[in-house]
């Protein structure tokens, strides 16, 4: 292994590249890696090429975010700073994992919590209109269940678009003794704990059936690119008449704030959408808060 061979006495770049592989023996994506990576270098760089791992201190990461923020002579958002302040926080916390420093300089940096705007959701009203402009499509001279299938499987579990994407037939059980159900899976090892059942309301079947029959799906449940799915979504909400532009997160946040609104236990609900306690917090603050303004 590369971080056998890493000491304090290391300097920044050597590490940082096994911190790079055992990311990726992790089963973090390509996307993650090359932003930690980035922003770790950019510390590096900062930091100078004769910094070793022992040598880094609390007051260095300080200074390094205090650049960032005011001297760098770059824009920085508090979304980018706080991201930057994490992979550094996280480089150090593996490093003290491996036994390769004592303390951890990054433990004690403070770090500001950035949440971004309210998300915007479908009211209940919005909630039926969208159904029946879906269910339209079922009834109407070419039958389509296609809409229906895709709009109140989205607004019954509140799955993200990926996991959607990635829901195969035989992760569907209708026959359930509890209710129809759906398995969410994950090819990744890093990412298991998100995986669940979720309860699929049983009017959603017939349609589901229709919707087989329609379009004989063979492998995966909506078998069609991300984009296409996305331009199902906004024709559904321009026959419904909504001004709003309706799509996954749309639904998904809509989902979660209705499972809030009906009282089910808070963290069923985190559980539900597969998220951390940490990611938790900030979502469980903006239902509350979309709840109390009545939406």
């Amino acid at each position: 292994m590369a971080d056998s061979f890493i000491t304090e006495n290391t300097v920044l770049s050597p590490a940082i590249n096994a911190w790079e592989m055992f990311l990726y023996d992790q089963g973090r994506s390509v996307n993650t890696v090359k932003a930690f990576l980035s922003d770790l270098r950019l510390f590096a760089s900062f930091m100078g090429p004769d910094k070793t791992l022992g040598s880094v201190t609390t007051s260095d990461i300080n200074n390094y975010l205090h650049w960032l923020e005011h001297d760098r002579g770059v824009s920085c958002s508090p979304k980018s700073l706080s991201r930057r302040a994490t992979s550094v926080k996280s480089f150090f916390r593996w490093l003290v994992k491996k036994a390769v420093i004592r303390t951890d300089p990054g433990e004690k940096v403070l770090q500001r919590s950035v949440f971004s705007p309210l998300p915007e959701v479908l009211t209940d009203t919005e909630i039926e209109a969208v159904l029946l402009a879906a269910d339209r499509s079922r009834r109407g001279p070419k039958p389509d269940a296609r809409p229906y299938t895709l709009l109140s499987f989205l607004l019954a579990t509140a799955v993200k678009k990926s996991e959607c994407l990635s829901v195969h037939l035989n992760h569907i059980d209708l026959d359930s003794s509890e209710a129809p159900l759906v398995f969410i899976r994950y090819a990744s090892p890093a990412n298991r704990y998100k995986e669940r059942k979720l309860s699929l309301p049983e009017d959603w079947i017939p349609a589901y059936e229709e919707y087989t029959r329609q379009y004989n799906p063979s492998d995966r449940l909506f078998p069609w690119s991300p984009r296409r799915l996305e331009y199902l979504l906004e024709d559904i909400g321009r026959q419904a008449g909504l001004s709003k532009h309706l799509s996954f997160d749309m639904c998904r946040w809509t989902g979660a704030l209705t499972d809030y609104k009906s009282g089910m236990e808070i963290d069923r609900i985190r559980q539900k959408l597969g998220i951390s306690k940490i990611q938790w917090r900030e979502i469980r603050l903006k239902l509350r808060q979309l709840n109390e303004e009545g939406v």
